[in-house]
């Protein structure tokens, strides 16, 4: 059974960060940072079951076009490149991986000695 994310909370919760990134536009980065950091550890704690690698890691990387979306928008002559941004990212957020196993592996408990279940 495959589970994905669902297009529609994708989108909103992509609307809703670009709307909070948008309110602490002139708070320090470490801030800010950390905040997005706790949106896709959340992310992938809650989406990040076996087959959803690709939604995750899009995930991870829209919040990351965002914040550098806001970031430029700090002057009027942004100096940010791709590189310096990348860093930004692979520092406060956090990677993109499966963290829980397919049910088999979950579900598969084999009880030990005698069990009070009888």
């Amino acid at each position: 059974m495959l589970r994905q994310t669902v297009r529609q909370r994708w989108q909103a919760k992509l609307k809703a960060v670009k709307a909070e990134l948008r309110r602490r536009l002139h708070e320090p980065l470490s801030v800010v940072g950390s905040y997005l950091g706790s949106v896709v550890r959340g992310h992938v704690q809650d989406y990040g079951v076996p087959m959803n690698g690709t939604s995750i890691v899009a995930f991870r990387q829209a919040i990351g076009r965002l914040w550098m979306w806001a970031l430029r928008r700090r002057s009027q002559s942004h100096h940010l490149s791709w590189e310096r941004m990348t860093r930004y990212i692979d520092r406060w957020l956090p990677p993109a991986r499966i963290c829980h196993p397919y049910p088999l592996v979950r579900l598969g408990v084999i009880t030990q000695g005698k069990s009070r279940m009888r």
